[in-house]
Order: C-alpha cells, then structure tokens, then sequence
C-alpha cells in the first residue's frame, strides 16, 4: 500500500504523525492508497520554511514571476493525459471531464501569465504643488489554499497561481481524498522554475485546517467546500485577523419560460445536473418550468434523455456521461435524500437507487435520478444533494419562480431558458445569484472575469481568480512623495538647496 507525502522544500518528504486516511478507486470501491494526516508541528515547519522563501520570491520580478507561469502553463499541457489519468483515478471522473478540470485550472495560470500588467499601481502626477502619490500592490507574504475533492486540478491551480504570481508564498492543502494531482503539479511547478519552499503541499485533516487558520504567519486564507466549513473557516481566520475568501455550498435553478427552446433546454438541464455526477457547486439542481404545458412539456423530454445516460468507469470503452461519486458515505447520502423525496410525497420520474455495474459492484455509482412536483418545504429541495438528481420545481408565473430563486438561501450560480430579451435582462438585474447564465446553464466565467456567489454560498468580499484574485493575494501601500529639487523661482538652480 502506497503512503503518500507531503511536499516540503522542493522534494517529498513522508508525514511522522504515524495517522493516515484512505485513497479509494470510487469505481472499484477498492483503497489504492494512504494520505498523510500530519501534525500541526509539520504543518507550523512548513510555514516556517514558506516565510523564509517567499522573501526572495516576493522581491523577484514580477515579469519573471510571470516567466515561471509561463513554462508552468506549458508543462500542465504537456502532462495534460497523466493529469487527467491521475485524476481520474482518485476522484472517478470521466477522462474528458478530467481533462476538462485540468484545463480550467490551466486557463488560470494563462492569465497568470500578465502578472505584470495586473500588478500595476496608480500613479497621479501634481496632486498638490510639487507632489505626487502612486500606489504599489506588494504580496501578503504566506498564504494558504484549503481546496475541495471535485475538482482536484482545477481549485488547487485556480489559488496557487494567482497567489505564487503576487509574489506569495502558499501553503496548500489538498482534499485528503485526491491528493496525487496536487502533488505532481507541486513538481511541475518546481520543474517550470519555482523557487523551493514557495509552495508547500501539506496533507491533513481538520488538525492541519485548524493549525493554518491558527498560525501568525499565514496572512490569508481561500477554501473552497461546503457551507457550514466555508462559515466555520471564514469565522475563525477573521477572528486570527487574516484576511479570508471562503466559497461553500449551492442550489442553482434554472428557470425554463414558456418560449424556451424545450429541446435546447433540456439538453442543458441534462448536461449541467448530470455531469461529473453532479457534484459541482455550479451543478444545475433544480429545474423551475414556468406554467403546467412548460412543465409537462420539459418532463416529456427529460426522461428519454436521462434514462439514455451512461453510467460507468473512466476506463470504460465506451463513451460514458459521468462516473461514480466520492465514496461509499456519498452515494449513501444521496440515495437517502432521494429516499426523502420519495417519502416526502414527490413524484420520482426516474429512479437511480439501487444501481449498479457488472464488475463494478463495488464502486460508488448512483444511477440518474429524476424528480417532479417537488415543493421548497422538501428535504430534496433544501438540501445540496452533490450527486446526479435533477428536481423539477413547477411554477405557475415568472415572479414566482424568480421569487423562489430570491429567497433561496445559496446564491452561486442560476440560468433561464427564453426567447425574450425583456425577460432575460430583468432576470439578470434582479435575481441575487453572483454567476448568471441567459440560454447558458453553467455560468462560469472565463478566467480574465472572476467566480463567485452570493448569500450563504461565499463569505468575504473578492472572488477567485481574474482581477479579484490580484486584489486578494496583495496589499495596497500609497506614497505621497515631494522632493525639493533646489529649483527656485525664476528658475534659476539654488545649489545650497541641494546641500
């Protein structure tokens, strides 16, 4: 059984705690290795040794900086199949969705790569009679990334390169659950010319979590996972006087007019809910047909296409939609809430429980799942499920399903479905969601704008990555500066001025 490390210095090196958690196949159900809890004392070396770097690394170019980005972005590419492999095999995504995760992570470290431009200060000439002010961004000096199991490439990427770009130095710390592919891009990294000790990759549990959200000398914070830990997280680094972006969780709607497309929308529903076993906090969760005929019509073509979805491992021949989820607790939760929805007293379309793939009994699969009439006072709607289950919520008007968005308490990503540019542009003013989709289901930015949501699905006040990532990874310092040049009036040079 393999022990994995931590990353310490440039090389790896092995956890002493002696504690250790299991790395499972999700598509076998089988432990294919161990993560390393380690110890609040390894956790406090590594910061130790990321301080001493960062020193250097902060006083380096940022055009040089850059430069690293720019043979990092190279070499995630040139890896890009192990990654996706790697990937695939701890976290049981499809190998397109993994390659998929990579490369949006990838699209962050190219932006990354106009470090320089992104750095710039202010600078106001004359603001007073012989005065100017600039302003410089400098980097914060060791921060930390606490970062999800679903996307294990994509959120790792999506904090260290803005934080190494800033001139940072960054402590990250993986999902205990999919390790590998941090590890080997801490390699790469290294490889593509970064300093040792600039990134630290320390494995670990709630101990290691808390010992970050403790330590000095770590300035800030980003996480990314659920609600109640995103809060926790938030809360704790506050009070230690860091600053903190913590993401969490999410129930995006997607509200289907009665001049949508049905067909287009419900391929977008299939796509969006289903996808990477809809665990993304962008997954699209809940369909919002507007009238009976929208809603009988979108349930018509719903059920033939996730009944034709193809459920299976990422090795598999055949083209496969998505793989399994997590672990064994995951799928049981997910079949519980549906169970919950079944009791609850909503109509269960298309029933996913109890499935399973000969030869691959073991694995943690859950079979599409799809509900109808499901009412906000049910535990299917209230809940995040994170796992492939699309609720269809029926609403008699525009205002009520906009209404039912409003008062939802997650706020990260919604999407409607029209023809009409009225309706979509008052959606898009009015609806309190940080990432808005129009005809587009999973409304995530490009990497040169910025992700994030609102309400109980983000605490603090800067997004990831794009300029938000800049702003949060520097400090602002202002100059006010008048120099006495000797020059007196007339112009002629006053020499003793200069004495």
């Amino acid at each position: 059984m393999t022990t994995l490390t931590n990353w310490i210095n440039g090389a790896h090196v092995a956890s002493t705690s002696g504690r250790t958690t299991d790395v499972f196949n999700p598509a076998t159900g089988e432990v294919q290795a161990q993560t390393p809890l380690s110890t609040v004392e390894e956790l406090n070396d590594a910061v130790a040794k990321a301080k001493e770097a960062q020193v250097k690394w902060g006083a380096t170019n940022p055009q040089r900086r850059a430069r690293v980005m720019m043979k990092f972005g190279a070499l995630i590419e040139e890896h890009m199949d192990e990654l996706a492999e790697m990937l695939s095999r701890e976290h049981g995504k499809t190998l397109p969705d993994a390659r998929g995760d990579v490369q949006r992570g990838l699209e962050v470290v190219e932006v990354c790569m106009g470090a320089p431009s992104l750095l710039k200060g202010e600078f106001t000439d004359d603001g007073g009679p012989g005065i100017d002010l600039y302003s410089m961004r400098q980097p914060l000096g060791v921060v930390a990334g606490i970062t999800p199991f679903n996307f294990p490439a994509m959120i790792p990427l999506w904090k260290m390169a803005p934080a190494l770009a800033c001139g940072n130095a960054m402590i990250l710390k993986p999902s205990e659950r999919v390790p590998s592919t941090a590890l080997r891009l801490a390699e790469l990294i290294k490889e593509a010319g970064l300093p040792d000790g600039v990134l630290q990759v320390v494995n670990g549990d709630k101990e290691v979590v808390d010992a970050i959200l403790d330590n000095e000398d770590i300035a800030a914070v980003g996480f990314v996972g659920s609600t109640p830990i995103a809060q926790y997280i938030y809360g704790r680094a506050a009070t230690n006087g860091k600053r903190a972006q913590c993401f969490g969780g999410a129930k995006n709607h997607m509200i289907i007019m009665p001049d949508a497309d049905i067909d287009k929308a419900a391929d977008a529903l299939v796509g969006a809910g289903y996808g990477a076993a809809g665990e993304r906090c962008m997954a699209i969760s809940v369909a919002v047909p507007v009238g009976k005929d929208t809603a009988d019509k979108l349930i018509e073509a719903l059920v033939p296409r996730v009944e034709k979805l193809k459920v299976g491992p990422y090795t598999s021949d055949e083209d496969v939609d998505y793989g399994p989820v997590i672990t064994a607790q995951a799928k049981a939760r997910i079949e519980g809430l549906v169970n919950s929805g079944v009791e609850q007293g909503a109509k269960l379309v298309v029933d996913g429980r109890d499935f399973s793939i000969q030869g691959y009994e073991n694995g943690f699969f859950c079979g599409p799942t799809l509900f109808d009439d499901v009412t906000p006072d049910m535990d299917i709607y209230k809940e995040e499920i994170f796992g492939p289950v699309l609720s269809t919520v029926r609403m008699d008007t525009y205002e009520d399903a906009l209404n039912l968005i409003i008062d939802n308490d997650y706020g990260n990503g919604t999407a409607i479905y029209t023809a009409d540019g009225d309706t979509a542009r008052d959606f898009a003013h009015r609806v309190n969601v940080g990432m808005v989709g129009i005809n587009f289901p999973i409304p995530v930015p490009l990497s040169y704008h910025t992700f994030g949501g609102w309400k109980k699905s983000a605490f603090g006040d800067l997004n990831q990555y794009g300029p938000d990532a800049f702003r949060f990874y520097t400090k602002t310092k202002t100059v006010t500066a008048r120099w006495f040049s000797g020059i007196k009036e007339g112009g002629e040079f006053n020499f003793k001025a200069m004495d």
